[in-house]
């Protein structure tokens, strides 16, 4: 009699002991993607500057020329038209490049996760994303660096300003003598050094 029910109460073990092995790894995948869920809008938000580093570096090659080439009274309507384009190409971009980072964050970062984390160590990642402070402090990151910016803005500005101000006259000059004087209308800032000498007089 106690023999049977030890050997029945070895099985039972053995069965829990399956059964747990088995809710062990399914819960570790369940735990993953519930991470890649919580990271889900730090992946958008990386998706989104994907697109737009490329949108502001058309808008800054574009910019100089607005200002050399384009006579004054094109420039609202071509900057206007530039701005249209780098929309349509957002409009495009954003989409693609946040459902691509999305899809691949399953097979990049899933497995990453999964390997370099114990199932312990990823509950408690879970509970500290799951955090309420955490997502108050998330929340705020944006308004607090909005204001540290401008503060910086306002107090470095008159320092910083005028350093600005001649780089952008200088480069305006080297490349207006560099294209004679293509980028302003034919006008250079700076005259054009005499390339043969003048012709001695009679």
């Amino acid at each position: 009699m106690k023999l049977t029910k030890t050997v029945w109460a070895a099985a039972i073990a053995s069965t829990l002991m399956a059964t747990s092995l088995g809710a062990h790894a399914e819960s570790k995948k369940e735990l993953v993607q519930k991470l890649l869920t919580l990271q889900q809008p730090a992946l958008e938000g990386t998706a989104r500057g994907l697109a737009e580093n490329p949108a502001r570096q058309l808008a800054g090659a574009a910019q100089p020329v607005l200002a050399q080439a384009v006579p004054e009274d094109k420039r609202e309507a071509t900057a206007k038209q530039i701005d249209a384009e780098i929309r349509k190409y957002l409009d495009v971009a954003i989409p693609v490049l946040r459902s691509t980072t999305v899809k691949l964050s399953q097979s990049v970062i899933g497995p990453m996760f999964e390997e370099r984390f114990t199932e312990d160590e990823l509950r408690q990642l879970v509970t500290m994303l799951e955090s309420p402070v955490l997502k108050k402090y998330q929340g705020l990151l944006p308004e607090m660096s909005n204001a540290l910016v401008e503060k910086v803005v306002q107090e470095a500005r008159p320092q910083v300003d005028p350093k600005l101000q001649a780089a952008q006259q200088n480069i305006r000059k080297i490349l207006d003598t560099a294209t004679g004087g293509k980028l302003s209308g034919g006008q250079s800032s700076q005259p054009a050094p005499a390339t043969k000498p003048a012709p001695a007089k009679k």
